[in-house]
């Protein structure tokens, strides 16, 4: 026999009614409750990172924190190794023209290492500072340059630095009037072919970098220079400051030149 299901409720219990809003359910949707379970909780929180408290970098815009700096490390770099370029330069050039201590250490080391290398040897190394065989090298960097990139502003700057060899070797000259190592005259101070060597070496390593995928051209750059510097004290055609004059003069030169000359056409750089 089937049996009749029996209502569950007992005597008393109330009829059938509508929902009932409930504390803590159905308020906790309502704007700006904070209770857990919310599902819009956060609208009655302040935001974590809310824009009106966004700190600004140096220039006034809205940036992270700590706010990016203004200048990059590289130009600060440039700047420290422009001023120990100029005070070196300023040292040794006060110490050869005034006949200081400096000077004579220098003769004292450069009479000890003349000759002491075959000249089969120290002669070609000389010879890399010579025009015939620096200039194509920068003429060939320069006119690569234009035809990859069109970056006329670096080329013009290491052209200029070029430039700036005579313009300022011959003057220094004349001026010190430095007496040779081995050969009679003055005017052995600065090297000529020293800054001429450095200029064309390292500014034609400065205008082909951004095109390479190694980093190989100014370590080239440097060895060759420093090659050409030994070169011509063993050789016995300089004395080591004049040397050391030119390496601190010519790189204060290239510092100033690139820097202005890359300012602008840097964000022009192909990557391929």
């Amino acid at each position: 026999m089937r049996e009749t299901p029996s209502s569950r409720g007992t005597v008393g219990d109330p009829g059938p009614e509508p929902p009932q809003r409930r504390p803590g359910r159905a308020t906790a949707h309502t704007t700006g409750a904070s209770r857990s379970g919310t599902p819009h909780r956060s609208d009655g929180r302040p935001s974590q990172t809310p824009r009106g408290v966004r700190r600004t970098g140096p220039a006034g815009r809205i940036g992270t924190t700590p706010p990016v700096p203004t200048r990059p490390a590289s130009r600060r770099l440039r700047a420290v190794a422009l001023a120990v370029c100029c005070a070196l330069f300023a040292l040794i050039t006060w110490q050869v023209a005034a006949h200081g201590p400096l000077r004579r250490a220098d003769e004292r080391v450069g009479r000890a290492v003349f000759r002491d290398v075959p000249d089969a040897l120290t002669e070609p190394l000389a010879d890399l500072g010579g025009m015939t065989v620096a200039l194509p090298v920068l003429a060939a960097a320069l006119a690569w340059t234009l035809w990859r990139g069109g970056r006329w502003r670096p080329v013009m700057a290491t052209a200029l630095a070029m430039a700036a060899v005579p313009a300022l070797v011959v003057p220094l000259k004349a001026w010190i009037a430095r007496p040779g190592p081995l050969e009679p005259g003055t005017g052995w101070y600065p090297s000529g072919h020293t800054a001429t060597a450095m200029v064309a070496y390292c500014g034609a390593a400065l205008l082909v970098a951004p095109y390479l995928r190694r980093r190989w051209a100014m370590p080239v750059a440097v060895v060759l220079t420093v090659a050409t510097g030994i070169g011509l004290v063993l050789r016995g055609y300089h004395w080591p400051l004049d040397v050391a004059g030119s390496w601190c003069l010519f790189g204060a030169v290239l510092l100033v030149l690139n820097s202005k000359g890359t300012r602008r056409s840097s964000g022009r750089i192909p990557t391929g």
